[in-house]
This record gives structure tokens, sequence and C-alpha cells, in this order.
């Protein structure tokens, strides 16, 4: 839909987000998707899991340039989202500049971005199943991975990794309790 005239349409692709980075890196197309999954719209987590399941396979073969596919790069957010994700991604990178600097360099080096990569990868399976909230750990697990990484942050690598471990603890609470329902029901079933 076309802005009347006088008015500008701040509807963003995707692409087109990035593009506004400046850099087609790794670690801002990883930061985006996963501030995509925390948007409360139905499938969303599912589908970009997806895609950060194959950034995850570009991080661990150390591409550091990455292109979204054109399917992935022409998906749109509508004005109220795009004002909102403008809005985050300055607020998040005026507080990472005042936080993060390089520290524990050994955290960010490159022998342990094969590591990483299977990180990416285990949270992006975290992301794909359909829980309650479930998106939510994962994601911050994500964002603050790729903000370690293009700082060279080890802190920030280290809180990632934590943030991760309790979407695991959570995702691994919800799988038992799941196991008792079903074992309670069949309990209750006629021999």
């Amino acid at each position: 839909m076309q802005a009347p005239a006088g008015q500008v349409d701040l509807r963003l692709s995707l692409a087109e987000l990035l593009r506004l980075h400046g850099d087609n890196s790794t670690a801002v197309v990883l930061m985006l998707m996963a501030l995509l999954t925390v948007v409360p719209i139905a499938g969303a987590g599912t589908v970009l899991s997806l895609g950060i399941l194959a950034i995850a396979g570009a991080w661990m073969r150390g591409l550091d340039d990455m292109e979204l596919p054109r399917r992935l790069g022409a998906l749109s957010l509508n004005e109220r989202w795009t004002g909102r994700c403008l809005h985050g991604l300055a607020w998040m990178y005026e507080r990472a500049n005042r936080w993060l600097k390089p520290r524990w360099s050994l955290w960010s080096h490159r022998s342990t971005r094969w590591g990483w990569g299977a990180w990416i990868a285990l949270m992006a399976a975290v992301i794909f199943l359909p829980l309650p909230l479930g998106n939510v750990l994962p994601s911050l697990s994500l964002i603050l991975l790729s903000l370690g990484w293009m700082f060279r942050d080890g802190v920030a690598l280290a809180v990632s990794a934590l943030a991760g471990c309790a979407a695991l603890a959570y995702t691994a609470s919800l799988a038992s309790l799941l196991v008792q329902l079903v074992d309670r029901a069949w309990a209750w079933l006629p021999a």
C-alpha cells in the first residue's frame, strides 16, 4: 500500500533493514532474525528458526558476510513494527556501545567460532519448538551472542551462554511436565 502524497512509507523489508546497517555481516543478520522471533506473530519463530539454522551453518564455515535469500529478505514489517524495530535497534546499539568493549578475547577467538555455530543451531532448535514464551530466552541468547561477537566482548558471550542454558532448562522442564501429563493420562485409560 502506498503512502499518501507527502508522507513517507515506513514499511521496511528485512533486506532493507539490514542495508540500513551498512553491513551484511552474519552477526547482524543473526541479531535481526533473533529480534524478529520475539515478535508475537504466530509461526514467526518457527519460520525464522530455519533461517537461523542456515546462519549457524554459515557461522561454522567462518562466513562473515552473508546475503539473505530473496524470499527471506522480502519479508516486510508494517509501519508500526518498522518504527518499533528501528527505535529498538537504536536503543540497543546505544546501550551496547556504553557497556560492551573488547575483553575476555578467548570467548570471541576464531577457534571458538565452530562451537558458537553449534550453539546457534541449538538455540534455533529451541525456537522452532512451539513452547509458550519459548522464544524469549533463546532469542536473548542469540542477540547477546551477536552483540558480543560484534564488539568482541567475552562477557556478553558468557551471558549469552547463561541465557541459552536457562532456555534449555525451561525446555527440559516443559518436556518433563508433558511426559508426566501423558503418563497420568495413560494411567486413566482402561487396561
